[in-house]
Parts: structure tokens; sequence; C-alpha cells
């Protein structure tokens, strides 16, 4: 055999595996694999209660913590859905659960109903505009406020490059993109 034959038939077997590599990684079991849904229960159980879609919510844990309940970022965020103890503590008082410690905060039951609940406060606040809400859950209602009132954003996920924070933005395009996986695999 000549060296292009050899060639020739090593190339076309790359792109057969290659092929099979992309079939796989296509496949709702490949997808389910790498989009868990962990806490499926708890998260279900604190959407409904606080009119919020569950896979928003498992998209945005995914995204912040990839469901490891033990998770703190160097900002001190805790837990599943990367609370800080601040603002868990002011939700806790806003729904009336007393002083919570950070143990607590980070347990998942706890994690998730106090970020379920602050999700929908933003989804309030905005007027269910998703993005929008996404954005202020990482970037802080406060200057996302900012940026709509002085036309720094549009709102709008296509104009994210608007975004003055580029973790936010980083963080708007994770969270849209797990969101449609979730929503194609699990509703």
């Amino acid at each position: 055999m000549t060296v292009k034959t050899n060639l020739l038939r090593l190339l076309l077997l790359t792109v057969i595996i290659t092929a099979c590599l992309v079939a796989i990684t296509r496949t709702p079991r490949f997808l389910k694999f790498y989009y868990p849904y962990h806490y499926r229960q708890i998260i279900e159980l604190n959407a409904k209660e606080f009119g919020v879609d569950p896979m928003l919510v498992a998209a945005i844990i995914r995204t912040e913590s990839h469901f490891r309940e033990d998770a703190v970022s160097p900002k001190g965020a805790l837990g599943l859905m990367q609370i800080m103890p601040e603002t868990a503590r002011w939700i806790a008082e806003q729904l009336n659960l007393g002083l919570l410690t950070e143990e607590q905060i980070m347990a998942p039951e706890i994690n998730i109903k106090l970020g379920t609940w602050y999700l929908a406060s933003l989804l309030k606040e905005f007027n269910g505009r998703v993005d929008v809400a996404v954005a202020a859950y990482n970037g802080g209602r406060g200057n996302v406020k900012n940026w709509l009132h002085n036309k720094t954003w549009s709102g709008n996920y296509h104009d994210r490059h608007q975004i003055p924070f580029p973790e936010t933005r980083q963080f708007l395009y994770k969270v849209r993109s797990a969101y449609e996986k979730y929503r194609r695999l699990y509703s």
C-alpha cells in the first residue's frame, strides 16, 4: 500500500469516528448525563410553590454549582444555587425561616427554597423577563435596574454583549443554553 492510500484510510476512519462521536453526544442519554436533574423533587416542589419553571431552576443550579451541594465560591456564595449569606438571611427573613447558619444555607432543601424564591422575586420585579431576571441573579438587581434605566443594556438576550460585567454576560449565556437543554430533555 502506498502512503497516499494509508492516509486516505486514516482520514476515512477519522471521519467515521468523528461522526459516531457527534451522533452519540446528541442522544438524550448522553445529554442527560451532561445535564443531570439531581434534586428534582425538591426543585419541582419549590418551583411550583413560587411559580417558577423548574427547568430554569435546574439550569441555574447546573451553571452555578454543577449540582455540588458543598460548593462555595471565592466570593463566599454558598450551596447549589450559590447564594450569598447576607442574601440568604434576607430571604429567610422574608419566608419566616428564622436566622440560618451557613451550614443550613448549604442544605439542598433550604438552598433550593431560598434560591427559587429569590428567582421568583426577580421574575416578578422584572415582569417575567427571564433573561433580565437571570442577569440580576448574577449581577445584582440594582445593577440590572441601572443598566436598563440608563439604556446600557436593552434587556434582550441578543444584546447581552452590552452587559457591563463579563461574568454576568457569560452567566446569562450559560444559563440560557442549559435552560434550553433542560426544557428539551425533561419537559
